[in-house]
Parts: structure tokens; sequence; C-alpha cells
């Protein structure tokens, strides 16, 4: 089943409107969009040379590894080795930058050709980075919106997986969106 991307995008743009982030959440997302915020320096040479926004990068760099300056941007492994998980073969790199451009241009989706950066075309890009398998249920991935409203639980638990009960604990990249332009209000929405 193929996923209109012009309509995934308004439903994110919708979502985005309208989410909440659950209290509990707020003292992590907090800590988490300081550190973010507070690379941004590091992640604006990626940007120059992918043009996609320093905040995209950061969150997806949260998602994938924490934010560890050791694994790729691609799915955590480290970059001074080649990769084993998906997209695997990839590596190894000469630096964090080298391994999160390749990420970025190279391997699927491509961001870097990416150019819808409003909010909705950027939430639809970040989702299509994990994948869409969420998009095809008509259910929304806990990589954008864990720790708001707009979602509860169900979730991929490994490559095609799906595990109706489980519950992502990790922050999602709209929550973390929401929590950085607090910080740093270049940041555009």
């Amino acid at each position: 089943m193929t996923v209109d991307l012009t309509k995934l995008t308004a439903a994110n743009l919708a979502r985005w409107q309208k989410c909440q982030i659950h209290p509990e959440w707020l003292r992590i997302l907090d800590t988490v969009a300081h550190r973010l915020v507070n690379a941004k320096a590091r992640y604006q040479i990626v940007e120059t040379a992918t043009k996609i926004p320093w905040a995209v990068i950061a969150v997806i760099h949260q998602r994938e590894s924490s934010q560890s300056w050791a694994a790729s941007l691609a799915q955590g492994d480290p970059w001074n080795k080649e990769s084993i998980h998906v997209p695997a073969h990839r590596g190894p790199f000469a630096s964090w930058e080298a391994a999160a451009i390749d990420a970025l241009v190279i391997c699927p989706p491509h961001a870097a050709h990416w150019t819808d950066w409003s909010i909705g075309g950027a939430l639809t890009l970040l989702e299509q980075y994990n994948g869409l398998g969420y998009a095809r249920m008509g259910r929304p991935s806990p990589y954008i919106w864990s720790a708001t409203d707009q979602y509860l639980v169900g979730k991929y638990v490994s490559d095609g997986h799906f595990d109706p009960d489980a519950v992502d604990h990790q922050t999602g990249c709209a929550a973390l969106l929401k929590r950085m332009i607090l910080l740093d209000s270049s940041i555009a929405e």
C-alpha cells in the first residue's frame, strides 16, 4: 500500500497543532532539548552539507542513538565500522559528520532531497526516516508522537514486526521539537 505523502503531511500538521505533551515527560524532554540545542553548531555543519534544518538532524540523532557521537545517524551503529543494521554495509567513516551526511544523502529516504521543511513536511520526512508502516496502518508513529497525546500504544519492536501492545519509551520527534523551539526561536514552525 502506497502512502500519500501530501495527506500524511496534512495529518502531521493537524496533529502538531493540537498535540499536547504528557506532563510526566517534560523533565526528560527539557533535558534532552537542552543537550540538542547546545550541540547546534555541530548539527549546522551537517545542515550546510545537506540543506536539512539542524533541528531535524538533531532529533534524528536523538532517536537513532540517544545523541551518541560514536553512533551513525543512519541506524545507531558505530560510524567507524561497517554497519550491520539497516542500512547495512555503510562505512566506516572518518567522522560522525561524514557518517551523518552519508545517511542523509545516500540512504533512504534520501532526506537531503526533501524540500518541504514546513512543520508538517519536516514531520513527514522524519516519519519516512523511520518507515511508513504506521502510516500504512493509519496510526500515528511513535517515532514522531511518543510523549504526546497523539500516541498511546503500538510499536514496531523490530524491522517488520509490529506489537500492538508495545509502548515506545523514547521521546518523540514532535515533543522534542516543541521543547527545542522554546529554547531557540530560530527553529521555525
